[in-house]
Formats: structure tokens, C-alpha cells, sequence
């Protein structure tokens, strides 16, 4: 059972091309889920936040550095490269809003799987998500108000109180579920089955959230597809070489380039996705480079970690 679901996990890139490939030829088979988008993103960060431990908060002190470097460098980078792309392509403010968007979103849970094909420092690649995921509560909306508001109105306000609603009371109701269990006589069990389940249930989510939005918008995606699948590409290209050149100039080890890079060049386009359906939806194109994103930064990680995990033997 464990083999399998670990398989399962570590083949996101091709469950996440195949959904896509299936909502773009069946539209039908996948759109019902639209109502269900936002409380599946709940359910992602539920299952994230049984898997934290308190031990996980007192690991960040003993490495304060580390995991700052890899934050502030997933909030700089980004969201930087968000906006100088809608900029320099002169994008549609609908897919320049949606751009920016997926930009200022924190680091995605699939990093931890990218690290590990990749032999980073999957401990550090956790830490990592988890900081910029509890940062992103504050950060994401304030960003995309400073970045995105000149070319759309942005209610900051009501981007906030979204993540509080579907990022911090799940992580937090996670992290209590998980404090409880703790107490229990043999909570071994029980956390390997998080810890073996957790995975597998995030990505059957994320592939339906994806796979949802093709379908929903396949004619504004095949109207715009130069600008978008351009602008994308580059957004996560530019992650994952700026976060790896970062910690270089930094002086930093190979594993930590790596995981920098994997972190800051992996977005959390599921909440991108939900962010946009909910708040921009009178723009058509506004969540779908979230939806491009899970694609694209799947492929370019996984194809990066095959790359790196050869040049480790």
C-alpha cells in the first residue's frame, strides 16, 4: 500500500497532463466540479495541516536562515517576474491579473515530492512550503493589490479573507487534529495513514481543480494560447533558474540551490485557481494561467529533478 500510494504521488506531472488532456477533449466530464473548487482547496490544506507537528515548528529555529532565504526569494522572485512578464508582453489585463495571481501564490506541496526525484533537502523543501503558505495569508493579497491593481480593481480585503477561509482554518483545524491524535495511546497508525493518504488525496484534488478550469474555459484558452503558454513557461522558468542563481551568489550547498530553486519555480496553482474563480470570475481569462501553471511547473520540476537526480550518481 505504501509503494503504491508513493508512485501514485510521485507521478503528479503525468496525472495532471492526462487530466488536462481528458477536460480539454470531454469538457463535460469535468465542469461539474467548478462548485466544488474552493472547499477542495480546503481540503488540500486540511490535509497539509495534519501532517504538521510541533516538532516541524521548532525544526524552523534551529534554521532560521535557510527557510527565510528560501521565502523571501519566493517573494521577490515570483511575483517580480509575474509582473515584469504582463508588462513586457503587454498581456490582456484578464490573463496579466491571473499572471500576477499564481505569482503571489506560496510554494506548492508538490516541491516536497519534486525535491526528493530531485535529491534536495526535502526537510528544508517542507519547512519551506509550510512558511510561505502561512506568509501567503498576508503576502498574496497585498501583492497582487500592488502588482495587478493597475490594469483591474482588487479587493484586497476580500482576497484576505479567502485565505484565511480556505488556507489558515484548515492548517490550523489540521495541526489541532493532529495534537489531539498525538495523545492517543498509538497514534502511529493513524499519522502513517495521513502521512501515506494526505498525498495521494492532494493531488486527485488539484488534478480536479486543473481539469475543471480546462474545461470551463478550453475557447479562452485556445483564443489566447501564444501570450498565455509564453508568459507561463517563462514565469516558472524564471523561478526555478533565479532561485537557483540566488542561492549560488549566496554561497550556499548544491542541495539547497536545488531546493530554492524547485520551491520559488512550483506555485500552489490550485489556490491561484480557487483565488481567481471566486474573486475575478467576470474576467474570463483570470484563473486560467493558474490552471497552465500546474502543468507547466510539474513538467519543468520533473524534468529538472531527472536531470539533477543523474548528475548525483
Amino acid at each position: 500500500m505504501e509503494r503504491i500510494c508513493s508512485r501514485f504521488s510521485a507521478a503528479f506531472p503525468l496525472w495532471i497532463v492526462l487530466g488536462c488532456a481528458w477536460a480539454w477533449w470531454r469538457p463535460a466530464d469535468w465542469t461539474w466540479f467548478a462548485k466544488w473548487i474552493e472547499p477542495g482547496l480546503g481540503l488540500i490544506m486540511l490535509g497539509m495541516g495534519l501532517t504538521l507537528r510541533v516538532a516541524d515548528f521548532v525544526e524552523i529555529g534551529k534554521r532560521p536562515g535557510a527557510v527565510a532565504a528560501g521565502v523571501v526569494a519566493q517573494f521577490v522572485i515570483m511575483p517580480a517576474s509575474g509582473w515584469a512578464i504582463a508588462r513586457g508582453f503587454n498581456l490582456e489585463p484578464g490573463l496579466a491579473l491571473g499572471l500576477i495571481l499564481v505569482a503571489c501564490c506560496p510554494g506548492g506541496t508538490a516541491s516536497n515530492v519534486i525535491c526528493y526525484l530531485a535529491k534536495a533537502n526535502v526537510a528544508l523543501s517542507v519547512l519551506m512550503t509550510m512558511c510561505s503558505t502561512f506568509v501567503a495569508i498576508g503576502l498574496t493579497p497585498l501583492l497582487t493589490k500592488w502588482l495587478a491593481g493597475k490594469y483591474l480593481p482588487i479587493d484586497a480585503m476580500a482576497l484576505f479573507k479567502s485565505m484565511l477561509l480556505v488556507v489558515l482554518l484548515p492548517l490550523v483545524l489540521g495541526i489541532a487534529v493532529n495534537s489531539v491524535v498525538g495523545r492517543l495511546k498509538k497514534p502511529g497508525k493513524v499519522r502513517r495513514a495521513v502521512d501515506l493518504l494526505g498525498p495521494v488525496l492532494s493531488v486527485f484534488v488539484i488534478v480536479l481543480i486543473v481539469g475543471c478550469i480546462f474545461a470551463l474555459k478550453k475557447a479562452e484558452i485556445a483564443a489566447a494560447a501564444g501570450p498565455l503558454f509564453l508568459s507561463v513557461f517563462l514565469l516558472h522558468a524564471s523561478g526555478f533558474f533565479f532561485g537557483y542563481v540566488a542561492m549560488w551568489l549566496a554561497g550556499k550547498d548544491e542541495a539547497m540551490r536545488r531546493t530554492v530553486s524547485i520551491e520559488v519555480g512550483m506555485q500552489n496553482s490550485g489556490l491561484g485557481s480557487a483565488l481567481a474563480t471566486k474573486h475575478f470570475a467576470e474576467y474570463a481569462l483570470a484563473p486560467v494561467p493558474s490552471a497552465i501553471s500546474a502543468v507547466f511547473h510539474c513538467l519543468i520540476g520533473s524534468l529538472l529533478a531527472a536531470w539533477w537526480r543523474r548528475s548525483s550518481k
